[in-house]
C-alpha cells in the first residue's frame, strides 16, 4: 500500500485531527482497513490511531517495543520527508490562490521531486 502525504489543502487554523474528521479521512481509512500512523503526540486518546510506545519514567523500553517503534518510524518516514519537502518550497508561505489550486501545485512539486 502506498501512502500519500497530499490531501486537500485547507485552512491553516484547524488542527490536523479536526481536518481529518472534516474531510472524512478517518472514516475512509477505517472502511478500507488502512491504519492511521501517528507520532507519540497522539498516543492514548483514539483507538483508530497507531502510535509508537512511550518510555515510562524509570523504565526502559523492551527490545520488542523498540522494534515496534522502529517499524512505525520506517513506515512514517516517506510521508514525513514529503511534508518536509513541501514546507521547504517558498511558494506555500505566501500563496494567494485557492486551496484547491495549492493541492494541484503540491502534487506537481512532489512529482518533480520524485524524479530526482
Amino acid at each position: 500500500m502506498r501512502e500519500s502525504p497530499i490531501r486537500t489543502a485547507g485552512c491553516c487554523g484547524s488542527h490536523d485531527l479536526t481536518a481529518a474528521h472534516t474531510h472524512r479521512i478517518i472514516r475512509i481509512c477505517e472502511r478500507q482497513g488502512a491504519p492511521i500512523l501517528a507520532d507519540l503526540t497522539y498516543q492514548g486518546g483514539w483507538p483508530w490511531l497507531t502510535t509508537g510506545i512511550k518510555r515510562r519514567p524509570l523504565r526502559e523500553l523492551t527490545s520488542t517495543e523498540k522494534t515496534v517503534n522502529r517499524a512505525l518510524a520506517a513506515a512514517r518516514a516517506p510521508v514525513e520527508r514529503g511534508v518536509a519537502c513541501l514546507k521547504s518550497w517558498r511558494i506555500f508561505h505566501r500563496s494567494r490562490c485557492s486551496p484547491n489550486r495549492m493541492t494541484s501545485i503540491a502534487k506537481a512539486i512532489l512529482t518533480l521531486e520524485r524524479q530526482h
